[in-house]
């Protein structure tokens, strides 16, 4: 049976197994020191799902005061098609509400037809008014 519970700092190694095999893992926000700082930050708003132990989903989950914003959220393929990813999304949000968020963002790969599909089923919709940008701070030349 898959629990949902809160994502602590030690479920680190579980949760990068599901992102390297299903995402992808960014070697500078996803180190052990970026995912501590994130949950430092927002210790009650991530989650995983676990079966029998076993981290088979995630969603990180933070705000800024303002604004909520979803990140990472996985379900292994095996289980996914089961609710799982519908559950955590509800957690979190359901988390995020109590902080006082009403409202969150995510990105996702244009060409992810998986997630994509999940967000539109699931009544998220698209910005199409909206560009996104970043830009690494580490290193600029001032």
């Amino acid at each position: 049976m898959v629990n949902i519970r809160v994502m602590t700092i030690t479920d680190y190694d579980g949760i990068c197994d599901v992102w390297k095999d299903n995402e992808g893992i960014n070697p500078v926000d996803d180190s052990i020191e970026g995912f501590t700082q994130y949950l430092k930050r927002n210790p009650t708003t991530s989650f995983v799902a676990e079966d029998n132990g076993k981290i088979v989903g995630t969603i990180l989950a933070g705000h800024d005061g303002r604004r909520g914003f979803f990140h990472h959220v996985v379900v292994m393929p095996e289980y996914r098609n089961q609710g799982i990813g519908r559950k955590i999304v509800g957690h979190a949000m359901e988390a995020l509400e109590k902080e006082g968020i009403n409202k969150v963002a995510l990105v996702v790969f244009e060409d992810n037809e998986i997630g994509n599909g999940f967000w539109e089923k699931i009544g998220f919709t698209v910005r199409e008014d909206l560009i996104y940008r970043n830009k690494l701070i580490a290193g600029i030349i001032r």
